[in-house]
């Protein structure tokens, strides 16, 4: 559904909108504010209860990809692939205490089909590499208590039914959180606006997992991402930093 990069910081179309992990709903990032360093950017059963780990310690990322978390981040979300090319991950989330960084919660997911990218391009079914902020949320359903602009809306539609696609399903776009890939940072999720070109893609996002890869997005349990839309919030500036394991430990 390399290098890494934080494509700005960053609320929702009403009209109906197909959302195309890597395509169609496409979020937009700051190409004027990269945090990234190179490059443009860019199946187990999901764990509907999340693991919760209570000692402090360190981000488990490489000099390189620590350094494109700014400084006044407190949440971090970390996607992992354990290779370029697969399209399983694992998802936790991160909160900086007086003693460390804290891991809260972690789940297993899904990332685009074809695996992970560091140059993003409309329909190429993988994931972008790189460091984004997380500025809005929205969803079919009722905000759950967001901590994030949350933008509701019935125009929220899963894409088109394909083989081994685990995104299609009607409640896939229940709840989202939308990644700052190649949008507006703080706009709707459903915004189309792509600071980037539309070929670059966009509309990015963590949504409900149904078992299977995606277009281009993060997918994890309906649960896990209640959680992240509840326990995230815009003063802890959250960011979310995904790609491959031996990429993110540079």
């Amino acid at each position: 559904m390399g290098i890494f990069a934080l494509l700005g910081i960053g609320p929702l179309h009403t009209d109906t909108v197909h959302a195309d992990a890597s395509a169609q709903h496409t979020p937009t990032a700051d190409p004027t504010t990269p945090l990234r360093t190179g490059a443009a950017t860019g199946t187990p059963t999901p764990s509907p209860t999340p693991s919760v780990t209570t000692a402090a310690a360190a981000l488990p990322l490489g000099p390189a990809t620590l350094a494109t978390i700014p400084r006044h981040t407190s949440q971090v979300v970390v996607v992992e692939g354990r290779t370029t090319t697969s399209d399983t991950a694992r998802v936790a989330l991160y909160q900086r205490t007086g003693t460390g960084w804290r891991r809260t919660a972690s789940w297993s997911g899904h990332i685009g089909k074809e695996g992970w990218t560091t140059h993003h391009v409309q329909g190429d079914l993988r994931s972008p590499v790189g460091t984004f902020t997380l500025t809005a949320a929205g969803g079919r359903s009722a905000d759950p208590g967001s901590g994030l602009p949350y933008f509701r809306s019935s125009a929220y539609v899963a894409p088109a039914s394909g083989p081994g696609f685990g995104d299609t399903s009607s409640d896939v776009f229940d709840y989202v959180l939308a990644i700052d890939y190649n949008r507006v940072p703080g706009s709707s999720p459903l915004d189309m606006t792509r600071p980037l070109g539309a070929a670059r893609g966009g509309g990015i996002w963590i949504h409900v997992d149904h078992g299977g890869p995606t277009h281009g997005c993060v997918s994890i349990p309906k649960a896990a991402v209640r959680t992240l839309i509840t326990r995230l919030t815009t003063s802890d500036h959250p960011v979310v930093v995904m790609g491959d394991a031996a990429t993110l430990a540079r």
